[in-house]
């Protein structure tokens, strides 16, 4: 059965107040089509969200709230005209696609092809949404993970728990001749604790999810985050300066896809490369990484934040392949840049809400596993960092120059993780980062739903996830004189 709350329910959906059949639907098309645009969509957004926050011993916050409304689209050429409504009734909507359609200005009246439902797959099926699940279970959550890391050290001074949650509920009808549904549900839990001893002080978190049920925490229970943060904290007060220059640098698995994410993903949304601003542009066909390195973006993985079985365009996404032993060989696309390319789109054309256009972003963004053992990879480093986990970083997307700053990292000595580090940034290109990679691990590792990728002020949830991977030299950005 699809995924549905007993709680928050679409007006729009099947037998709600405000149903929209395909009647109903494609009246609004031809009011949107009806001054010659080439084509037009219709994106129906309900959204229930949720947070608690548990903080110094006491639940600080509790929200609940709903988002809905209606975007049309209408694009004639390259251009697009947007307009968007909050309400259901027919006039609001007559209206947003009256507005839309007046980016085209004359032509004959096209008429939207025949409407079909498509068949979706299901990679989130869930028998009970988080938000459905009552309020005083998700707060014991919570206490469990504050209790759990003041028990771990004495030293731990400050514990904040929190979770957020929701389901959004979707339609898109294109002029096409497409109609899908979807549901989307979403949970993030967190725990980020505060460490300190003789007036030294560390923050550290940890966190999951994805688009999953309370079934999560039977795998990672709130008392493993609170171990993982607390932990994380307490061996970060013995760090010590960070070396500065160019060194072997090993990326753990998994959440270290960050990088790859920021500094290679982006340029490889084809808006970027239709534009002519991305360093990826008209490379298609040319090697712009080591031999050992494949991408991929990968919207179809099980319950992962980034997965999603249809994409706000209409478009089924797809595992697509942008980087093949080191050749690039495609970009990610929304229908406006698979039209100028002359592709079929791959289902990578996403938007925050109805209030925005959609445009092409990442879902899951990885690199491809390798044939070492991580052990192996790390007795080989001479002198190095091992980065474990990443904080905050900045990324031109014209040339891929990056400065990313890390929040767990270690000093590689012969062969040999050794002392915690602080105050570490990797300074560089993505690009050359990638041309860079000498070894990679068979241990190839997915983010365990943590992560949202921000552009052009618009967010969506992401995937990131790599292997163990070697660089053979990159800028450490060091504190030690």
């Amino acid at each position: 059965m699809p995924t549905q709350s007993s709680l928050y329910k679409a007006p729009f959906a099947p037998g709600g107040p405000n149903e929209i059949d395909v009647q109903l639907a494609e009246r609004l098309l031809s009011i949107a089509l009806a001054v010659g645009g080439d084509y037009a969509d219709l994106f129906f957004e309900y959204r229930a969200g949720g947070g608690l926050l548990f903080d110094e011993g006491i639940l600080k916050s509790a929200s609940r709230g709903v988002t809905m409304g209606l975007g049309v689209r209408v694009q004639k050429g390259d251009s697009t005209g947007y307009a968007y409504v909050e309400q259901f009734d027919w006039d609001a909507m007559k209206r947003a696609a009256e507005t839309a359609a007046q980016i085209a200005t004359g032509g004959g009246a096209k008429a939207p092809v025949a409407l079909r439902s498509l068949s979706l797959p299901a990679r989130y099926e869930l028998d009970q949404v988080t938000l459905d699940v009552p309020g005083m279970d998700k707060r014991k959550l919570l206490e469990r993970a504050a209790a759990a890391a003041h028990a771990f050290d004495k030293h731990i001074i400050k514990v904040e728990a929190s979770l957020a949650e929701e389901i959004r509920e979707l339609l898109i009808v294109t002029s096409d001749g497409k109609m899908a549904r979807d549901t989307q549900p979403l949970v993030r839990f967190g725990v980020r604790v505060v460490a300190e001893r003789d007036q030294k002080r560390q923050e550290a978190s940890s966190g999951g999810g994805g688009r999953t049920t309370m079934g999560y925490f039977e795998g990672k229970s709130p008392e493993w985050h609170a171990r993982e943060a607390a932990e994380q904290a307490i061996r970060m007060l013995d760090a010590v300066e960070a070396p500065a220059g160019t060194m072997e640098v090993v990326l753990a698995p998994g959440d270290s896809g960050i990088l790859l994410h920021e500094a290679v993903g982006h340029g490889l949304e084809a808006d970027f490369n239709r534009k002519g601003t991305s360093n990826y542009a008209g490379q298609i066909g040319q090697l712009v990484a080591s031999d050992l390195c494949t991408v991929i973006d990968d919207a179809t993985l099980l319950q992962s934040r980034g997965s999603i079985n249809v994409d706000d365009e209409g478009n089924e996404p797809r595992s697509s392949v942008l980087i093949e032993k080191g050749k690039l060989v495609g970009y990610m696309h929304d229908r406006l840049s698979a039209n100028h390319f002359k592709l079929t789109p791959s289902g990578n054309g996403r938007r925050e809400s109805f209030a925005c256009a959609p445009m092409p972003r990442m879902t899951n963004t990885l690199l491809l596993a390798g044939e070492h053992h991580p052990d192996e990879i790390i007795k080989t480093v001479k002198r190095g960092v091992f980065a474990k986990k990443f904080g905050g970083g900045q990324v031109d997307i014209s040339n891929g120059d990056f400065v990313f700053s890390l929040t767990e990292s270690y000093l590689v000595e012969d062969g040999k993780i050794t002392a915690p580090l602080k105050g570490v940034n990797l300074i560089g290109n993505g690009p050359d980062v990638l041309r860079k990679v000498s070894m990679l691990g068979n241990d190839v590792g997915v983010s365990d739903g943590i992560w949202t990728c921000g552009k052009d002020g618009q967010s969506v949830p992401v995937g990131v996830g790599c292997p163990t991977i070697k660089i053979s030299a990159i800028t450490v950005g060091g504190t030690k004189v």
